[in-house]
């Protein structure tokens, strides 16, 4: 007879149910972000590098396309790593979800109707929304500890 050394599956799982319940949006639009940008790159035949224009124009929809994706990478993975803190931390779920909801639609605002198109009302929107939900996240898991540091 075999006996578990060790601790057990049900012990630990599930660590991060809310964090890993939006891995599954963020990940489906960052694979469609980056699929955007190699649609680009087959359609202009530009393999390597973000701008596909002879002009220099920046608002070329290949540069436009990687800018998008650039700046995803930029912004997620901070927030779900803070989400994940605080998730840790025993953040309050609906908190969390709220706030990792408003962060998906901000991240799409930015793009879809900001960035993918130069310069549209989304972008100022996405911009100011993401750095707001990743600053409350940033507090809110800070929050979470205060009784660490005898506050």
């Amino acid at each position: 007879m075999s006996t578990a050394i060790g601790l057990q599956t049900p012990l630990l799982a599930p660590l991060l149910p809310i964090t890993g319940t939006f891995a599954l949006p963020f990940s489906a639009y960052f694979t469609f972000l980056s699929y955007r940008v190699v649609a680009h790159r087959l359609s202009d035949k530009h393999y390597l590098g973000d701008n596909s224009s002879k002009d220099g124009n920046p608002n070329n929809k290949l540069y436009l396309a990687t800018r998008s994706h650039q700046n995803f990478l930029e912004n997620v993975p901070l927030a779900l790593t803070l989400a994940a803190f605080a998730e840790l931390n025993g953040g309050n779920r609906r908190t969390l979800t709220a706030i990792l909801s408003a962060l998906l639609t901000f991240r799409i605002l930015h793009v879809e109707l900001g960035l993918i198109n130069g310069m549209g009302i989304g972008r100022p929107i996405g911009y100011w929304g993401s750095l707001a939900t990743i600053g409350t996240l940033g507090a809110y898991a800070a929050y979470l500890v205060k009784g660490y540091w005898g506050l």
